[in-house]
């Protein structure tokens, strides 16, 4: 392993007297496609919360690109280059799809706040181009003909694929996929493990995905990483993961009764 992109040193967190998630290590290399699993409250979202400044990290460090993050507040994080999608849908549901987007792409806009207030020519150059960008973003994902309408009314599917885009817009280096396949059915996870496939060569991108969908997990990603009980218990190829003895009983298992 030589300078990965991202990596969490013995990394832990406590709320109150509950240790959510303890001496984790965990590395990513650029272009790496990671999952991230293991049992309903096993700390996977935590974990996400901590690379993304939601919370902080009471012990350890995480270092994006040589750099510490510990500590920085959420849009700070994203300014480094790491975005991400949630567990629930977190669209601005009353809002139009591409304004959905022009909203992550906003911190591309070059003109000034001011050329915006008094509407200077260069204010709707720049409007004019993120609008341009933007609906190259919903292109990608089959929704630019869903522009114009309330992200609400679109279909469940359509609502993962606009938060991914919006998620993309924000020009990330790292992407961070929370249970993206979430209420899809098989037909629809299909789709969304060739979109990640595309989004993954198209944009250059570094992926760490949470997932509970294991045909999923296993079909994309090239390293699994399992947490159990806040504390990491295995980590390999999918092929080593799904013959770990410990990863059966802890996850697999679990599938298995439900």
């Amino acid at each position: 392993m030589s300078n990965p992109l991202v990596k969490l040193e013995n990394v832990g967190i406590q709320f109150g007297g509950l240790k959510a998630v303890q001496n984790v290590n965990m590395y990513i290399n650029k272009g790496e496609l990671v999952g991230l699993i293991g049992p309903n409250g096993a700390g996977k979202t935590t974990t996400f919360n901590m690379l993304t400044g939601v919370y902080t990290p009471t012990e350890g460090d995480i270092t994006f690109e040589g750099k510490s993050i510990k500590g920085l507040k959420p849009y700070q994080v994203t300014k480094r280059g790491i975005s991400r999608t949630f567990q629930n849908i977190r669209l601005f549901k009353d809002l139009t799809v591409l304004d959905n987007v022009k909203i992550a792409n906003h911190h591309l806009a070059k003109h000034s706040i001011l050329s915006s207030v008094l509407r200077l020519p260069s204010h709707f150059k720049g409007e004019g181009k993120m609008e341009k960008e933007s609906i190259e973003f919903l292109k990608i994902f089959g929704l630019d003909v869903y522009k114009d309408e309330l992200a609400k009314n679109l279909p469940y599917g359509m609502q993962r694929r606009l938060e991914i885009a919006r998620a993309l817009a924000a020009g990330p280096k790292l992407l961070l996929l929370d249970e993206p396949a979430a209420g899809m059915n098989p037909q629809e996870t299909q789709d969304l493990m060739d979109l990640i496939a595309l989004i993954r060569k198209e944009f250059d991108l570094t992926i760490l995905l949470i997932e509970h969908d294991m045909s999923l997990v296993m079909g994309i990603c090239e390293r699994i990483y399992v947490l159990d009980h806040g504390q990491l218990i295995a980590e390999g190829t999918p092929e080593e993961i799904r013959n770990n003895p410990k990863v059966i009983e802890a996850y697999l298992g679990e599938e298995v009764k439900n």
